[in-house]
């Protein structure tokens, strides 16, 4: 019965892989069963064997190249297709968008899907049921994530990695490893019970099999190990200023009226509860002055004033203006109570169509636009300085930045935690605000800093330098949260890129050794 399913193009190529991949999405947040990518991976390493094996004899002699290539687009198209579907939602907001909601819902799973393509045409054809054919499948899947979070932009959204960002004991190793690396063994974990499939006795094959547990299990054990001494150890450290995190849960809109910005100013005092005699930093998410700049809001001046005092600074985000090149910032800045600027970061990593629109000067003349509000694109912010307010040094990313780990590596030593703003009301009630929100557990662990984040209809919360989630408010709650945040600093340089190649080219080894004594 299986076989006669098997032997159709239709599924084999087309119907299995894609459910394959759209099932993934049940490994990440908010669902995290991450149990399930035990099935899919082993099953999709059985399927491209089979394909290659049975193309030319069985799927109407087709060259198994193209086959393959076939196959690993299914999988990759219902991998992004359920993992990212929710950014359609955020073409609903201007009905001129609304023509381009199939090629949001289509046309970008399904480039984003080539990297999966090419993993499957390029390896396929050099995979046999054996245990080297394991790892340089793992290998080929990571490097094309690798790539995916380099290529153009970058897009490192749900890397197989993140479907542990609940595990926070595993998670630790990334201090270690790095996120490529980790992501890399975390793919061949998941592919081990592949060893099933292979032409190997049952003995070795539970064997091979007990491998997953056993280094889950050092994982933890490691993971615990360095959960409990940072417990001591942050115990100890000074602290720094109070800091409490606002989540307005305003709604997301443009346009506003001016009487609308005072209305929304006066909700943000009152979710911020300031006192006038405790040094205090408050943070308040992107978005709270939709399509507003800076100098636009100039005259909410005697509101602060009134409300907060010289122990307060309030970090927000909100457009600057830059007269010189005639453009806006998406920017994070930090005001005193007299609402002058203090500390300013200017966003590097812009969305591709949200906030800037790729080869603008064509796509402008079929009336082409960023989502955001404004027809042309933000300008992109040059080198990612720290913003420092007495004894803390800020690490600040905004929005969609927090999915990227180069921000957060190679900075000054003297980090002493991260601050991500957020503006998630572009994703509408769907599970990408728990997507969004994963990456900042990551981001906390490899940098050993902790990572405030403030998220206007997502989630809020504070995460410790270990990725516990310490205090959190859910999407679309409103209120404040606070800690007076122990002084940790990042103590690790860059080791991505080093330690991922090192690893991968030890499976490539692994492979043409085996290769080898094949041959012979």
């Amino acid at each position: 019965m299986i076989e006669k399913y098997l032997n159709s193009r239709l599924f084999t190529l087309y119907l299995i892989p894609f459910t394959l991949g759209a099932l993934t999405v049940l490994s990440y947040q908010p669902f995290n069963f991450s149990l399930i990518n035990f099935f899919i991976l082993p099953f999709f390493f059985y399927l491209i064997i089979y394909i290659k094996k049975k193309s030319k004899s069985v799927y109407r002699k087709k060259p198994y190249k193209k086959n393959l290539f076939i196959f690993g687009t299914s999988f990759g198209f219902g991998y992004y297709l359920s993992g990212i579907h929710w950014i359609t939602y955020s073409l609903t907001f201007d009905d001129s968008f609304l023509i381009l909601i199939p090629f949001g819902l289509v046309i970008i799973p399904l480039f984003l899907s080539i990297f999966f393509s090419f993993v499957t045409l390029l390896i396929g054809p050099l995979l046999n049921f054996n245990l080297s054919s394991i790892f340089l499948l793992s290998g080929g899947l990571a490097l094309s994530d690798y790539l995916r979070a380099k290529i153009l932009t970058g897009f490192p959204w749900n890397l197989w990695a993140y479907s542990f960002s609940w595990a926070t004991e595993i998670i630790q190793v990334l201090n270690i490893l790095g996120l490529f690396s980790f992501n890399l063994i975390i793919i061949t974990i998941f592919m081990f019970p592949a060893v099933l499939f292979l032409k190997a006795n049952n003995t070795k094959k539970i064997l091979q099999i007990l491998c997953i547990p056993s280094i889950i299990f050092i994982f933890y054990i490691y993971g615990n190990h360095a959960i409990n001494k940072n417990q001591k150890e942050t115990d100890s450290l000074v602290k720094s200023y109070r800091i409490k995190v606002i989540s307005p849960n305003f709604e997301l809109k443009y346009g506003l009226a001016v009487e609308e910005i005072h209305s929304r100013l006066k909700k943000l005092i009152r979710y911020s509860e300031p006192s006038k005699n405790l040094k205090t930093l408050f943070i308040w998410p992107e978005g709270v002055f939709s399509g507003y700049s800076y100098n636009e809001i100039s005259e909410l001046k005697n509101t602060f004033l009134t409300n907060f005092s010289k122990k307060h600074f309030i970090l927000l985000g909100i457009n600057r203006l830059d007269k010189d090149k005639n453009g806006y910032y998406n920017s994070m800045i930090v005001v005193n109570n007299n609402m002058e600027i203090v500390q300013e970061y200017k966003k590097q990593k812009l969305v591709p169509f949200g906030e800037f629109l790729p080869y603008e000067n064509f796509l402008r003349r079929f009336g082409l636009k960023k989502i955001t509000e404004g027809y042309g694109s933000f300008l992109k912010g040059g080198s990612q300085n720290l913003l420092k307010i007495g004894n803390l040094n800020i690490l600040p990313l905004i929005c969609y930045e927090i999915i990227f780990t180069s921000l957060t590596q190679n900075k000054n030593q003297n980090t002493n935690l991260i601050i991500n703003i957020s503006e998630d009301g572009w994703f509408g009630q769907s599970i990408g605000p728990y997507q969004h929100f994963a990456k900042a557990i990551f981001r906390a662990v490899e940098t050993n800093l902790y990572v405030l984040r403030s998220a206007n209809k997502g989630i809020s919360a504070i995460i410790n330098n270990k990725g516990e989630v310490i205090k959190k408010l859910k999407p679309f709650e409103a209120g404040n949260i606070e800690l007076e945040v122990p002084l940790t600093k990042n103590k690790n340089k860059n080791k991505n890129n080093l330690i991922f190649f090192v690893l991968l080219i030890t499976y490539i080894f692994i492979f043409k050794l085996n290769k080898k004594s094949n041959d012979k």
